[in-house]
Protein backbone atom coordinates (compact mmCIF):
# COMPACT_ATOMS: atom_id res chain seq x y z
CA UNK A 1 0.00 0.00 0.00
CA UNK A 2 2.87 2.15 0.59
CA UNK A 3 4.23 1.66 -2.13
CA UNK A 4 1.26 2.43 -4.53
CA UNK A 5 1.21 5.44 -2.79
CA UNK A 6 4.47 6.82 -2.94
CA UNK A 7 3.82 5.85 -6.44
CA UNK A 8 1.14 8.19 -6.95
CA UNK A 9 2.76 11.02 -4.91
CA UNK A 10 5.58 10.81 -7.66
CA UNK A 11 3.63 11.02 -10.05
CA UNK A 12 1.32 13.39 -9.52
CA UNK A 13 4.67 15.95 -8.10
CA UNK A 14 5.92 15.40 -11.91
CA UNK A 15 2.71 16.12 -12.86
CA UNK A 16 2.71 19.74 -11.47
CA UNK A 17 6.54 19.96 -12.33
CA UNK A 18 5.64 20.13 -15.78
CA UNK A 19 3.05 22.19 -15.85
CA UNK A 20 4.44 24.84 -13.94
CA UNK A 21 7.42 24.59 -16.03
CA UNK A 22 5.13 25.68 -19.27
CA UNK A 23 4.07 28.66 -21.03
CA UNK A 24 0.81 28.36 -21.23
CA UNK A 25 -1.18 30.25 -18.73
CA UNK A 26 -2.18 33.93 -17.87
CA UNK A 27 1.23 36.50 -17.69
CA UNK A 28 1.04 39.95 -16.56
CA UNK A 29 2.77 42.41 -19.09
CA UNK A 30 5.24 45.17 -17.61
CA UNK A 31 6.05 48.19 -19.83
CA UNK A 32 9.58 47.91 -19.78
CA UNK A 33 10.42 51.82 -19.84
CA UNK A 34 7.93 52.48 -17.10
CA UNK A 35 7.94 49.52 -15.02
CA UNK A 36 3.87 49.77 -14.73
CA UNK A 37 1.18 46.71 -15.57
CA UNK A 38 -0.02 47.02 -18.73
CA UNK A 39 -2.16 43.82 -19.44
CA UNK A 40 -3.20 40.46 -18.72
CA UNK A 41 -2.05 38.01 -21.96
CA UNK A 42 -3.29 34.50 -22.19
CA UNK A 43 -0.63 32.50 -23.52
CA UNK A 44 -1.97 28.87 -25.73
CA UNK A 45 -1.22 26.32 -27.92
CA UNK A 46 -3.19 25.96 -30.92
CA UNK A 47 -1.97 23.15 -33.80
CA UNK A 48 1.54 22.82 -32.13
CA UNK A 49 2.15 26.25 -31.83
CA UNK A 50 2.09 29.25 -29.16
CA UNK A 51 -0.06 32.31 -29.24
CA UNK A 52 -0.69 35.28 -26.95
CA UNK A 53 -3.88 36.83 -26.50
CA UNK A 54 -4.68 40.01 -24.41
CA UNK A 55 -7.08 39.70 -22.28
CA UNK A 56 -7.32 42.12 -20.17
CA UNK A 57 -6.23 45.66 -20.51
CA UNK A 58 -5.25 46.86 -16.69
CA UNK A 59 -5.12 50.82 -17.20
CA UNK A 60 -9.56 51.36 -17.21
CA UNK A 61 -8.75 54.32 -19.46
CA UNK A 62 -7.43 52.32 -22.31
CA UNK A 63 -10.31 49.71 -22.07
CA UNK A 64 -11.78 50.39 -25.44
CA UNK A 65 -8.21 51.06 -27.01
CA UNK A 66 -8.96 49.96 -30.59
CA UNK A 67 -5.57 49.66 -32.62
CA UNK A 68 -5.65 51.41 -35.23
CA UNK A 69 -2.03 51.26 -36.29
CA UNK A 70 -2.37 47.37 -36.36
CA UNK A 71 -1.96 45.73 -39.90
CA UNK A 72 -4.11 43.72 -42.11
CA UNK A 73 -7.34 41.99 -40.50
CA UNK A 74 -6.22 43.79 -37.05
CA UNK A 75 -6.91 46.71 -37.90
CA UNK A 76 -9.52 48.91 -36.25
CA UNK A 77 -9.70 46.19 -33.56
CA UNK A 78 -10.74 46.29 -29.78
CA UNK A 79 -6.75 45.99 -28.12
CA UNK A 80 -8.36 43.62 -25.79
CA UNK A 81 -9.08 40.38 -27.37
CA UNK A 82 -6.11 40.92 -30.10
CA UNK A 83 -3.37 38.21 -30.78
CA UNK A 84 -0.27 39.94 -30.30
CA UNK A 85 1.86 36.75 -30.15
CA UNK A 86 1.65 34.44 -33.44
CA UNK A 87 3.44 31.17 -33.96
CA UNK A 88 5.87 30.88 -31.39
CA UNK A 89 7.43 27.03 -32.03
CA UNK A 90 9.15 25.02 -29.39
CA UNK A 91 12.71 24.69 -29.55
CA UNK A 92 14.45 23.51 -26.38
CA UNK A 93 13.94 25.79 -23.43
CA UNK A 94 12.39 28.52 -25.81
CA UNK A 95 9.94 29.57 -28.24
CA UNK A 96 11.13 30.92 -31.31
CA UNK A 97 9.95 31.35 -34.96
CA UNK A 98 6.91 33.72 -34.47
CA UNK A 99 6.47 37.04 -34.32
CA UNK A 100 5.20 39.51 -31.59
CA UNK A 101 3.07 42.67 -32.58
CA UNK A 102 2.83 46.11 -30.38
CA UNK A 103 -0.29 47.50 -30.78
CA UNK A 104 0.49 50.90 -29.82
CA UNK A 105 2.02 51.23 -32.93
CA UNK A 106 0.84 48.40 -34.86
CA UNK A 107 4.65 47.16 -35.75
CA UNK A 108 5.48 43.71 -35.88
CA UNK A 109 8.66 41.91 -35.13
CA UNK A 110 10.25 38.75 -34.84
CA UNK A 111 9.82 37.06 -31.51
CA UNK A 112 10.97 34.58 -29.16
CA UNK A 113 9.86 33.80 -25.35
CA UNK A 114 11.63 31.91 -22.63
CA UNK A 115 10.60 30.81 -19.05
CA UNK A 116 13.10 32.41 -16.90
CA UNK A 117 12.17 30.31 -13.30
CA UNK A 118 8.52 29.10 -12.99
CA UNK A 119 6.58 32.34 -12.69
CA UNK A 120 8.60 34.60 -15.44
CA UNK A 121 8.20 34.61 -18.58
CA UNK A 122 11.49 37.21 -20.91
CA UNK A 123 9.32 38.22 -24.01
CA UNK A 124 11.82 38.86 -26.76
CA UNK A 125 10.79 41.14 -29.88
CA UNK A 126 13.38 42.28 -32.75
CA UNK A 127 14.41 43.19 -36.54
CA UNK A 128 16.78 41.30 -38.57
CA UNK A 129 19.01 39.52 -35.40
CA UNK A 130 17.74 38.93 -31.79
CA UNK A 131 20.81 41.09 -31.05
CA UNK A 132 18.81 43.99 -32.52
CA UNK A 133 15.30 44.08 -30.33
CA UNK A 134 14.22 44.24 -26.20
CA UNK A 135 13.18 42.17 -23.66
CA UNK A 136 10.04 42.83 -21.00
CA UNK A 137 9.93 39.92 -18.36
CA UNK A 138 6.45 38.82 -17.65
CA UNK A 139 5.04 37.42 -14.35
CA UNK A 140 2.59 34.53 -14.04
CA UNK A 141 -0.67 35.30 -12.88
CA UNK A 142 -1.94 32.59 -10.54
Amino acid sequence: MNKIFLTLSLALMTVFAASAQDVTGKWKTIDDETGEAKSIVEIYKQNGKVYGKIVEILNPAKKNAVCDKCPGADKGKPIEGLVILKGLEKDGDEYNDGTIMDPLNGKVYKSYIKLNGANKLDVRGYVGFSLLGRTQTWSRVN
